[in-house]
């Protein structure tokens, strides 16, 4: 299965790199933070402060937003991805992917209204949910220690219409 988070990491890291070598022009705009308030507590997790990123480029910018959870020993990362990372991210979700093997599967179908990419590793007990927010941006809820039965409904605890409101904003 794709390591999504590393891979995503990778896209995080290659632009952060990029604009730290920019002039700076104005790291003032925090686009982040309209969605830290959505990144809301969930009944019997403790959830870590909510923080983020923008980065604006010559011809891109990025905003990222997170929050990690634990109880006992299952985890939960969710993240909002606007940006040329999340449009990576969502080619699999955009091709309707569909796969099912004996260790675990991708499932793309439509959830209140958005299109959502499963997938789930039967033997580690963890995967991802990706929500498609629009063309170039993503909701994604990574698990570990749950099963995805329990997983779909920690996710569909947050807003995704407000999400999807929020990331379309400039």
């Amino acid at each position: 299965m794709i390591n999504r988070r590393r891979a995503v990491g990778l896209a995080f890291g290659a632009l952060a790199i990029a604009w730290l070598l920019q002039p700076s022009s104005s790291h003032a705009d925090q686009a982040f933070q309209r969605f830290l308030p959505l990144l809301v507590d969930l009944d019997g997790w403790q959830g870590k402060k909510p923080d983020g990123m923008t980065m604006a480029m010559p011809n891109a910018s990025m905003t990222t937003a997170t929050r990690e959870y634990q109880r006992a020993a299952a985890q939960l990362h969710v993240s909002v991805i606007v940006g040329p990372a999340a449009v990576g991210a969502l080619a699999a979700t955009q091709a309707g992917m569909n796969i099912q093997t004996s260790d675990g599967h991708i499932i793309t179908s439509t959830i209140n209204g958005l299109t959502v990419t499963k997938t789930f590793n039967i033997k580690q007990k963890s995967g991802a949910i990706m929500v498609a927010l629009g063309p170039s941006a993503l909701f994604s809820v990574s698990y570990s220690g749950l099963t995805e039965d329990d997983a779909l409904p920690l996710a569909q605890k947050f807003d995704w219409k407000a999400l999807q409101a929020a990331a379309q904003q400039q």
